[in-house]
């Protein structure tokens, strides 16, 4: 294969990575945006321990800066030429695969699960998509 399909190969693995990155970072936003339309009400007018009610609240808001982190994480392995990139990438999109799965396990199928699902098929497409560029090779690979 030479420099210019591995380049383009690259290139939209770096666009599926990038969608997948916008899709974590609007499920996190309408996450958050439930928190204070939802949740709190809910948890204030509920008969909840005070304790678990602040638990459930730092879990909720936990849960989306998570996604922002792996978001960012994905983001910056995708433009950056590690080794690590591909794997970091796949270990990202694994971890966002794994949390859709405990959604729909215990939520069932809804708008959130559907976004974490297509997240983290976007993210898992590019990271099979990357391909390895030797060093001999990055000189000659257009830009």
């Amino acid at each position: 294969m030479n420099g210019r399909n591995k380049s383009g190969r690259n290139g939209a693995a770096r666009v599926l990575v990038g969608l997948g990155s916008i899709a974590l970072f609007a499920t996190a936003a309408f996450h958050w945006a439930a928190y204070g339309n939802y949740l709190s009400p809910a948890l204030n007018a509920s008969h909840l321990p005070v304790p678990l009610q602040a638990g459930l609240r730092a879990v909720f808001l936990m849960v989306g800066w998570d996604w922002i982190v792996i978001g960012v994480i994905v983001l910056v392995a995708a433009f950056t030429e590690t080794k690590l990139r591909r794997v970091l990438v796949l270990v990202c999109g694994v971890a966002v695969l794994v949390q859709t799965g405990l959604a729909l396990a215990f939520m069932g199928v809804f708008a959130g699960s559907e976004m974490l699902g297509l997240a983290a098929l976007l993210i898992l497409c590019g990271g099979l998509l990357f391909q390895k560029m030797p060093v001999e090779e990055r000189g000659n690979a257009p830009a």
